[in-house]
Order: structure tokens, then C-alpha cells, then sequence
């Protein structure tokens, strides 16, 4: 969720830069004065003149260094790319048949056992379950909502000894590593006479 968030607030920051700097080239172009401090003098300026541009031609360090920025640029870039079209739910998973082969178990079939096997645990008003990671060595992310008079510490561990532990032995995993996120049932406040 945090990297979604961040991943908005830069695309929403770089599009506003952008924004405002075509903007306000745009608005020079058609006549527009503009202040004396901008990049930019009228309609037929140049961002960087002929002097501007080959004053650092002669200097050994120039293109080298201006291609080491380009391709941390270029390379940032992919990897912001990759980073955010990667899936982060997984799809299935795969299970040892015991003779050799091995069986594809969908994820949303196993998170929805999941949930609704902990949403009937004593307490618990609403569980969500997603699965991450790999396909042989899942994780699970579980949301559990629970009633205001739930002790969370037994919450959990009815959780992880139920749940949790039937899902692991089930899809036949040694192990299921599991993030377990507990929430309160908004409800009235009582009245006190």
C-alpha cells in the first residue's frame, strides 16, 4: 500500500513539473513576457545557445560523466517500471503430490478458505487473507476485524493454531509465514447511568 501511494505522489509531483514548465515554454512561445530571471527571453530563444552547449567539448570528464547521469537516469527508470508492474498477489501455488509430481493450487481458493475460517473463530467479525511471495514458499497478509470485547492476544493465537495451521498443512507447505494485522469492530459507546 505504501509503494502505491508513493508511486502517485511522485507521478503526481513529476507530471506537475512538467505541467508548469511546458506551460509556461508554451505561453513564452505565443508572447508571453516572462520574468527576467526565467530560462527563456521570448518566442525565438533556445533553451542552451551554441556557446552553451559546446563549452564543455573539450574537457575529457564531460561525456563520460554525462553518460554515467544518462544511464543512472535510464536505469532508475526501468527499474521504477519493473518495480511497479510486478505482481505483488500471488496467482497459485504449488503443491507436492508426494509422488513425484506436483499439484497448482489457485491462491484466491486457499485466501478465501482462509478467511472464512477465521471470520467463524470466536470474536472475530470480518477477516480478509491475501497471499504473497513465491510460489513454493507463499506468505500470508490477514486483516482480522474483531468484536471490543475479543482479548487480541487469544485472537491470534486461535488464528495460528487454526487457520493458519490447517491452510499450511493442507497445501502441504512446511511452512506459511504470516503478517496478521488486528482491528476493532467500530461499534456504539456504551452508556453509563
Amino acid at each position: 500500500m505504501r509503494s502505491g501511494r508513493l508511486n502517485r505522489v511522485l507521478l503526481a509531483l513529476a507530471g506537475l513539473i512538467l505541467l508548469a514548465l511546458g506551460g509556461s515554454v508554451l505561453a513564452v512561445g505565443l508572447g508571453v513576457r516572462p520574468p527576467a530571471w526565467w530560462i527563456h527571453g521570448g518566442p525565438h530563444d533556445v533553451l542552451l545557445s551554441h556557446a552553451e552547449r559546446t563549452h564543455y567539448r573539450a574537457a575529457d570528464w564531460w561525456w563520460p560523466a554525462l553518460i554515467a547521469a544518462l544511464a543512472l537516469l535510464v536505469l532508475g527508470a526501468l527499474w521504477w517500471l519493473t518495480a511497479i508492474l510486478r505482481r505483488h498477489r500471488l496467482a497459485e501455488i504449488r503443491v507436492d503430490t508426494g509422488d513425484g509430481a506436483a499439484a497448482v493450487l489457485r491462491a484466491r481458493a486457499l485466501e478465501s478458505a482462509l478467511a472464512e475460517e477465521a471470520a467463524t473463530g470466536s470474536g472475530v467479525a470480518h477477516a480478509q487473507v491475501r497471499l504473497r511471495g513465491r510460489r513454493k514458499k507463499p506468505r500470508a497478509r490477514a486483516l482480522l476485524r474483531l468484536a471490543p470485547e475479543v482479548d487480541p492476544s487469544t485472537a491470534l493465537a486461535d488464528f495460528t493454531s487454526g487457520p493458519l495451521a490447517h491452510a499450511r498443512a493442507s497445501a502441504g507447505l512446511a511452512a506459511l509465514p504470516a503478517e496478521v494485522r488486528l482491528g476493532a469492530v467500530k461499534h456504539r459507546a456504551e452508556r453509563v447511568t
